[in-house]
């Protein structure tokens, strides 16, 4: 696996990173312990997770995948090797400050993180989403007070609107703070306008690496819904089902499937591929169940799609 700056950073990340959504809630620790093994073995050092990760899972209080990389990371010895993300932004406790982007609950929840993940710095320390009822200068000053003590090295956006992260870029400017160095956005080939209008054209102009999440949207470019069979079973399948299965979905996974079969391919490996063919561009965010599940997928990094192959999956793909 290669490596890529993230955006005009000199922190070079492998062009896969692994999600981690699925640990504590679809993977055992067990199980989340062997796909990470397979992750670094394949060459990957990127690793997404998020503090919430996995509190809608009845009786998880959240902070259970931090705990379970946490614990990888030192039974391992490997934390050096590793370009560590997680994610603040959502409810962790009862109260109406344990959420959202104030100084407070960002300077507790990243100590609280810190202590899951037994590490004393976070290389990507990102946003979840926006909150627009927190002004951005007393946000921006937050994350800034944390890179200057060192427990940050570097501070990125998720799921936000391109004139509020334009916005954030501005504060930062004027103030001196550290700035969002990375984007985190939905984007794939089954769903692109959210992201190619405007918010990739900032992110060229501005300099911040693109780390895609639901790169596959929610399996749909796995191949596992087809015209005429049932929903696999899931707890997206419904999801799935109401925003992808229709005839422009079903198109396009017969025009992925074209292309697989010419490169002696998966679907996934084609989706992914077309992702880190495009401009900007660093590191899909994908995960895994088990250590083979990886293996297919960080194939998708050997697959070298020619210019028709592109032309053939944007036609494909202009509606999403």
């Amino acid at each position: 696996m290669d490596y890529r700056n993230l955006g005009r950073t000199g922190l070079k990340v492998s062009e896969l990173c692994m999600g981690t959504m699925q640990f504590g809630w679809t993977s055992t620790e067990e199980e989340a312990f062997a796909v990470l093994d397979a992750f670094v073995e394949s060459g990957g050092n990127f690793l997404d997770t998020a503090d919430v990760y996995t509190r809608w899972v009845e009786g998880n209080p959240g902070g259970v995948a931090e705990q379970i990389i946490g614990r990888w990371m030192q039974s391992r010895g490997n934390r050096q090797q590793i370009v560590l993300a997680t994610k603040v932004r959502g409810q962790m406790g009862p109260g109406p400050n344990d959420v959202g982007l104030s100084r407070k609950h960002i300077l507790e929840a990243v100590e609280a993180s810190l202590r899951r993940l037994q590490t004393d710095y976070i290389d990507l320390y990102q946003s979840h989403s926006d909150d627009q009822d927190v002004p951005l200068d007393e946000t921006m000053e937050a994350f800034d007070n944390l890179v200057q003590r060192g427990l940050v090295r570097y501070v990125g956006a998720s799921n936000y609107a391109a004139w509020r992260l334009m916005k954030a870029l501005c504060v930062s400017e004027v103030n001196g703070y550290a700035r969002y160095d990375s984007l985190q956005p939905v984007y794939s080939l089954a769903r692109r306008s959210v992201f190619e209008q405007d918010l990739g054209p900032l992110c060229l102009e501005e300099g911040l690496g693109v780390i895609p999440y639901s790169p596959l949207a929610n399996g749909f470019l796995t191949g596992k819904y087809r015209r005429g069979q049932p929903l696999p079973e899931s707890g997206r399948a419904e999801n799935v089902k109401n925003r992808y299965m229709h005839e422009n979905g079903f198109r396009l996974l017969d025009c992925v499937d074209e292309v697989a079969a010419r490169h002696n391919a998966m679907p996934a490996q084609i989706a992914l591929a077309w992702l880190l063919a495009r401009p900007g561009i660093t590191a899909p965010i994908t995960s895994a169940n088990t250590p083979e599940q990886w293996q297919e997928l960080a194939t998708s990094t050997e697959v070298d799609l020619t210019p028709q192959d592109i032309e053939q999956l944007d036609e494909a793909s202009a509606w999403s």
